[in-house]
């Protein structure tokens, strides 16, 4: 009995260390500011090596054509800050079913061109860590062809040698399928099933190599339900890239945040299932494997005109077209090293916000406002993908992070930031950044239970 009794009380004292160590971490955290200083470019723990998460970085490579300060080159690339890089995008020819380059002068050496296959799949020497695969697909290519090659075999084994070939041709380590998206934009209904089909056959082309099989879906449930058998793609897929951003834009006509972690009380029942935790919540009950799953956090803010300037909250009444950036320039859109630049103007200063619904940032100035991602959104996002045991989380996309570090911080201060997030929580420490409306984090709560029951026992 006293040997029992000496173990309680053990298994007590280290519970309470346990939620002191939790509460401390989240106090310290919180006295800590979210920006970044340029000293972090040298510290370990801000990079992937620091933890055993993968962080997969997309890379826009049309980036290479935007205006000075923006331009993003295979040389801007910073392979320790990422586990995978996907280069985007390739396209299909529907002529023969068959992968190509949608911009040889870029991706190709031919005609004296810029070689970005190559230069970025060289990284992996320098870098054995990482993984370079090809997306294939994107919002600009549509879904109509997809569509046909996926719904006839004989197109869909003739894509399944082309894209092993292609890999091999050019030295990628996977594929990464960006339909955009089964059943809609031009697609059919057929397309649920025949994109698993599709990515079966895949799967078959690639037995016999270690080439990954990756895909980008949809976040929202409208497009879940109509374009994948979750269940089904799990089986033949390495990875899942959930593209957990666009989930308001100008096309509401109302304000709204890009990628919200979690839903406002306040919001309709059809906004509250848009967010994060909806979208992973809805997924794990359609049978998605956590380990499998990669979570999408934006590099970029969506930009409103609002309607009436002294109407700035979250849901006011906003036009269907928008302001752009000096780089992206994109209507409606901005990547986050427009958006620090705004941050630091003096002359005509931006109010900025702090949602603690959706644990998410805006800001407005006059008839401008923006929903846009931070230090402090983006460690919450890495930290919920942690705790849910999530494969890691994926950007969209590198070429709009602060990669020059012209906001007075390190290069890729979000980058770094959900790196050092998840080595944080590795190490069993939360980043502070939670909302104030927020209990403690789940696995706190837990403790304080079980320290609670022993002293009820003692």
């Amino acid at each position: 009995m006293a040997s029992e009794r000496r173990e309680v009380r053990a298994s007590e004292r280290m519970a309470l260390t346990l939620v002191a160590m939790a509460v401390a971490s989240l106090l310290v955290g919180k006295a800590i500011s979210s920006e970044l200083s340029v000293a972090t470019e040298a510290r370990r723990d801000f990079t992937v090596h620091s933890h055993d998460k993968k962080v997969v970085c997309y890379w826009g490579t049309w980036a290479n054509y935007r205006p000075e300060g923006g331009k993003f080159t295979p040389d801007h690339v910073d392979a320790t800050l990422c586990t995978h890089l996907i280069y985007s995008f390739a396209g299909l020819d529907s002529g023969n079913w068959t992968m190509k380059s949608l911009d040889p002068w870029m991706d190709l050496e031919d005609n004296y061109g810029l070689a970005g296959f190559k230069k970025a799949t060289s990284l992996k020497y320098k870098h054995p860590h990482l993984k370079v695969s090809l997306a294939i697909g994107g919002w600009n290519e549509g879904s109509a062809k997809y569509s046909a090659m996926a719904k006839d075999p004989k197109a869909r084994a003739a894509f399944a040698n082309s894209a092993l070939s292609f890999l091999q041709k050019y030295n990628f380590d996977g594929l990464d399928l960006d339909w955009e998206y089964p059943g809609k934009r031009g697609g059919s209904p057929e397309d649920k099933e025949n994109f698993i089909l599709l990515i079966k056959d895949l799967k078959a082309a690639f037995a016999n190599t270690d080439l990954l099989l990756t895909a980008a879906i949809g976040a929202a449930a409208a497009t879940i339900d109509v374009a994948y058998d979750v269940k089904q793609m799990y089986k033949y897929l390495d990875y899942v890239h959930v593209m957990c951003y666009d989930y308001h834009g100008k096309w509401d006509k109302k304000t709204g945040h890009n990628a919200p972690l979690y839903p406002r009380a306040t919001e309709s029942t059809a906004d509250q299932a848009l967010n994060v935790e909806f979208t992973l919540k809805y997924l794990l009950e359609k049978g998605a494997v956590p380990e499998k799953t990669v979570l999408g956090v934006p590099l970029y803010g969506r930009a409103f005109s609002l309607l009436n300037p002294n109407s700035n909250r979250m849901g006011a009444p906003a036009k269907d077209t928008s302001f752009q950036g000096p780089y992206t320039r994109e209507d409606g859109f901005m990547g986050y090293n427009e958006i620090c630049v705004e941050r630091l103007n003096r002359e005509a200063p931006w109010e900025e916000t702090w949602d603690e619904e959706h644990a998410a940032p805006y800001m407005f100035r006059g008839d401008s406002w923006m929903s846009y991602d931070n230090e402090r959104s983006v460690a919450l996002k890495a930290e919920f993908a942690f705790d849910a045991g999530l494969a890691g989380v994926m950007t969209w996309s590198i070429d709009t992070d602060d990669f020059e570090g012209i906001c007075n911080g390190p290069k890729f201060p979000l980058l770094r930031t959900l790196n050092h997030a998840l080595h944080n929580r590795e190490q069993g420490i939360y980043s502070g950044a939670s909302s104030t409306l927020q209990v403690l984090p789940s696995t706190v709560f837990l403790l304080s239970l079980l320290a609670a029951s022993h002293l009820a026992r003692a």
